[in-house]
This record gives C-alpha cells, structure tokens and sequence, in this order.
C-alpha cells in the first residue's frame, strides 16, 4: 500500500526545483535513448511524405499563393502542424499509459516531486520531440532550398512555443478520458480540423467570413502565422499578440493541468 507523503509547503529554491523537473525529461529522454532510431524515422518520414505529397505532388498544379510558390507556402504550416501532432500524440498517448497502467506518477509522488513538477518535466519532454521533428524537416528540406535563411532559427524558437502549448492541451485531455478510445475524440473534433482550417493548406483569407475569423481561435493559427512571417519577410509587430494569446493559453493549461493530475492521483 502506498504511503502518501504530506504535501510540500515551503517553498524550494528554483534550482531544485528545476533538478526535479529535469528528472522527469532525463527519465524520458533514456527511454527514448534506448529506441531513438525508431523514433526519429517516426518523427520524420510522415512530415516528409507530406512534404512531398502536398507541398510537391498539389504544388505542381498551384502556381503562386501570395507571391510565392505552393512549396514555399506550404513548409511553415507542414513544421507548425507536424510538431503539433508529435507533440499532442506523445502527451496523451504515452502519458495515458503513465498514469493509469504503469503508476508512474503515482511513485513519483512519493518522492519529493510534486504534481507541477510532473506537469512541467513532461510537457517539456513532449515539447522536446515535437521540436526535434520541426528541426529533422527543416534540416532535409534545407536541401531543397526551403530553408535558406537564419531566419530559422527565430522560426524554431517559435515552434517550441507552440508544442508547449499542445504538450499542456495533451496532457490536460490524459486527466479527462478514461480509455485509449477516447483520446480519439479530441484528437478528432479539435487537433485535425486545427490542421486544415489554420492557414496551412490555404490562406485564411480564402475562408467563409464567419470561418476567417473563429480561425484566430485556433492557437496553430497563431504558429503558422508567425513561422510563415518569419520566414518570409521577417518580424512585424503584430506577432506580440500571436506570442501573447499563446503564452496565456500556456499559463493556463499548466495550472489546470497540475490541479487536475493532483486529483487523479491522489483521488
């Protein structure tokens, strides 16, 4: 029978703090160590063939979109969109499987980790591989002439920002559902239409009026916007409230998830 430790009152330094949450990512990290071919070509060859099928194979028959090539177009919404699945997918699926068969959280919890320190330890984890994969695409698809510029790099820092996001929205959906087949649903109702109606495939602007605007909502909306920006003309002001609307939803999704696997734990 498990001995539930009181729950911490003081406050720690943030430097042990951090050591706890980086536990959680380092225990990730060996496992993915141990399968890491795998999971690359995983995290790879689909965003590729995409890359191929949509920007190349559908490009051939687009000449232009907002003066640039199809290709061009489209590779800022295949990065934004393929660290968003990975990211969301390794935050529901792999944490599902944590809380309720294997109990890992539950011993965590016995330890001097706290629920946040969870929270944190694995949406930084899965921010890690969606990241991981936007840089694998952009690295390939620099040999196609898609990434040309350091501009990049800025592009990137804004692409973890956004698998932060659908880390916290994952694991948040893992304290919800209570089977595998339910995670569909979410995935389903929200994360695929996200892909298709936030300027990935097409502009915005080539909406319905109502459809144009309840787009915003969406927060890959704001990724695709930024990266697509960045790369091809560089910052403009507007992007504060991009980075702005998606560091709320961040803030926010952390608390809840904290409260939330605290519950499901301890309850």
């Amino acid at each position: 029978m498990i001995k539930w430790k009181e729950p911490r009152t003081e406050k720690i330094p943030l430097t042990q703090k951090w050591a706890l949450i980086y536990q959680i990512w380092n225990r990730n990290f060996l496992q993915f160590k141990r399968f890491w071919v795998i999971s690359l070509l995983w995290i790879l060859i689909e965003p590729l063939f995409i890359l191929g099928a949509i920007g190349y194979g559908l490009g051939s028959f687009v000449s232009t979109i907002n003066g640039v090539s199809y290709i061009v177009f489209f590779f800022p919404a295949l990065i934004c969109t393929s660290s968003m699945f990975i990211s969301y997918f390794v935050s529901t699926y792999d944490n599902f499987s944590k809380l309720n068969f294997q109990k890992l959280f539950t011993s965590q919890m016995t330890t001097a980790i706290e629920p946040q320190e969870i929270v944190l330890g694995e949406i930084l984890w899965a921010t890690t591989k969606g990241a991981m994969s936007a840089v694998g695409v952009s690295v390939i698809a620099s040999f196609f002439g898609l990434v040309d510029s350091w501009r990049i790099f800025p592009a990137l820092g804004v692409i973890v920002i956004s698998c932060l996001f659908f880390s916290c929205f994952g694991l948040l959906i893992t304290t919800f559902v209570k089977n595998y087949d339910q995670i569909i649903y979410p995935s389903s109702g929200l994360i695929i239409p996200m892909s298709l109606f936030s300027g990935t495939y097409f502009p915005i602007e080539n909406l319905p009026f109502g459809l144009k605007y309840f787009a915003y909502i969406f927060p890959l909306t704001h990724s695709v916007r930024m990266v697509r920006g960045l790369l091809s003309t560089g910052f403009d002001y507007w992007m504060i409230l991009n980075l702005a609307y998606l560091l709320i939803l961040i803030y926010i999704l952390i608390k809840w998830c904290s409260i939330r696997l605290a519950n499901k734990i301890l309850n």
